[in-house]
């Protein structure tokens, strides 16, 4: 029988980094900095949902 060396195994894209897009009122967007007093407080009052209780 062979013996088998184990090696640390690596993540489908660990390292890569990524920018958040959000589609906000019809807009990709990355960030929010550009948007006036009104589409920011529109966006700050949106209900959030998170991804707790998702398993893969």
């Amino acid at each position: 029988m062979k013996e088998v060396e184990v090696t640390e195994k690596k993540l489908v894209g660990e390292g890569v980094g990524f920018e958040r897009i959000r589609r906000i009122t019809g807009y990709l967007v990355g960030t929010v900095d550009r948007f006036n007093n009104g589409k920011k407080a529109e966006e700050r009052d949106r209900v959030k949902h998170s991804l707790e209780g998702i398993t893969k």
